[in-house]
């Protein structure tokens, strides 16, 4: 039997269109208000007013949706029918948003991300809270991906169990973590530039001061969207990650760990006084970002401090801990491409995750999965090959790709094989749970799950993790020893385990 076809909720189209009468009437300006007079002018807002109802009337009495089978489809258009099918085993993640007037009246957006999207398909805008909640139960568990059908700290009218989050922000942080960011910390020295100015030129034109007024609301207009966006940010961890932000728009985003593609920490630095740090990570379908939306990457962390990240990192990708993850740097030749920064590069194969780190003033470490790994590149640019260098991507799905940048011409394709024989295992482990976990071709174990890449003769020494994360007391000038080349192979050769194995200490 035909699931019947189900309509929104009767308010959307009130919701859809205070959001068309507020363009419109922002669009007429205070000059139509001019000439026509306040009596006109509320006549022309709410003929358009009516106009804009009607409109989003006949368009929610033509739209509805149903699941058919292991499809969602949706029909929408009175003049221009549309009917678009969506496979739920394409399904990547659903978000249940809900804007300052959904939050008014009770209801939510549902939002659905699928594999090669470019944009979110079919926001269900809008139904009851329950509703689009059930509804997102119901797709995750069709789509063969989700796991678990009852979601810890998941928005519904009457949760069911109050959990305890595994992270949650504290606001105050979030706050002063605002507040150490460059326009927030050269805010005071625009303010005393504009008063200089105008205390010595004595008076100043209306456009003049418009214009200073707008510059720095533009400056600060970046700071305050994260705190409105990231406000009492709470994480949950079941059998998949469950997201609660916001505060003027609040979201409820659900992350399968199995989808995480890249985890990215960073340390801006101011933060680093604080040792705070944040992080982010890319999930397979996500779309881009929309227009005034920042949706390339979801925040796993807005601030915070290692031991919290340790913690959520291990959530994401299980088994990893950002704490024991060796790299090596560059050769020293590469500093003529990196003269005052070179000792901040540098990558690492661990056992389930490829690591590279970045940044002299703001410093980056990211974690890809082998499993993650759709394609293995090696680019060579005209400096690169006067110098014998390469840089190695590990290309994902969605995100930005892992790096090993600037390394040698031989170490680059040894790096490549490596990549590309440990994806392929641990793919193979995905399908195979039993089998054993990612290692070097032919190694027989003689990598271990933290070591670092093999370094080029004439390197500056394999650094641990210290350089990237701070560093604990006493472990200044630390050096771990590292997997150097026993013998010089020709790009292309295939790699054995006495180009990986560990050197005879002397």
């Amino acid at each position: 039997m035909v699931e019947a076809r189900q309509r929104l909720h009767p308010l959307s189209p009130l919701l859809k269109g205070a959001k068309s009468i507020a363009v419109i009437a922002a669009a007429l300006s205070w000059n139509t208000l001019g000439r026509v007079g306040a009596t006109d002018f509320a006549l022309i807002v709410l003929g358009l007013a009516v106009a804009v109802g009607i409109f989003s009337a006949i368009g929610w009495w033509n739209t509805g949706y149903h699941v058919v089978g292991r499809e969602l489809r949706i029909a929408e258009g009175l003049v221009w029918r549309r009917n678009r099918a969506i496979p739920l085993d394409r399904l990547q993640a659903v978000e249940v948003r809900r804007p300052l007037l959904a939050q008014i009246s009770g209801l939510a957006e549902l939002r659905l991300e699928v594999v090669g999207g470019s944009k979110t398909e079919a926001p269900l805008a809008f139904l009851t809270v329950r509703d689009a909640t059930a509804l997102r139960e119901r797709l995750l568990s069709l789509s063969a991906r989700a796991v678990s059908p009852a979601v810890p700290g998941t928005a519904t009218d009457a949760p069911a169990v109050a959990e305890p989050p595994l992270f949650q922000v504290r606001n105050r942080d979030l706050l002063i973590s605002q507040l150490l960011t460059p326009q927030a910390f050269f805010l005071p020295f625009g303010v005393a530039w504009v008063i200089t100015q105008f205390v010595m030129e004595g008076t100043w034109t209306f456009i003049g001061i418009a214009s200073t007024v707008t510059a720095m609301a533009g400056v600060l207009l970046q700071p305050i969207r994260r705190v409105l966006r990231d406000w009492d940010f709470r994480l949950f961890r079941g059998e998949r990650l469950v997201v609660n932000y916001g505060l003027l728009e609040t979201r409820n985003q659900v992350v399968p760990p199995h989808r995480v593609q890249t985890v990215r920490i960073t340390w801006p630095l101011l933060w680093r006084s604080k040792r705070w740090l944040h992080l982010t990570l890319d999930v397979a379908g996500m779309s881009g970002p929309e227009p005034g939306d920042d949706r390339g990457s979801d925040r796993l962390m807005p601030v915070g401090d290692l031991t919290q990240a340790r913690t959520l990192v291990a959530a994401a990708l299980p088994g990893v801990d950002i704490a024991g993850l060796a790299t090596s740097p560059p050769p020293l030749r590469a500093r003529w491409l990196h003269p005052f920064g070179l000792r901040f590069y540098g990558a690492g194969l661990a056992g389930a995750v490829f690591v590279s780190r970045s940044g002299r003033l703001t410093r980056e470490m990211t974690l890809v999965p082998y499993a993650r790994m759709q394609s293995v590149r090696i680019v060579q640019g005209p400096l690169q090959r006067r110098l014998g260098l390469a840089t190695v991507y590990a290309d994902t799905a969605g995100g930005r790709a892992g790096e090993a940048r600037d390394r040698d011409l031989t170490e680059a394709y040894a790096i490549a094989d490596q990549l590309a024989a440990r994806a392929r295992q641990a793919r193979a482990a995905l399908v195979s749970p039993g089998s054993a976990p990612p290692a070097s071709p032919g190694s027989a174990g003689t990598v271990t799950p933290s070591s670092a890449l093999p370094a080029s003769p004439g390197s500056a020494g394999t650094v641990t993790p210290s350089s990237a994360l701070p560093a604990s007391p006493g472990s200044a000038g630390t050096v771990s020893p590292g997997f150097v080349p026993s013998e010089a192979k020709p790009p292309g050769d295939p790699v054995d385990e006495t180009y990986w194995q560990r050197p005879e200490q002397s």
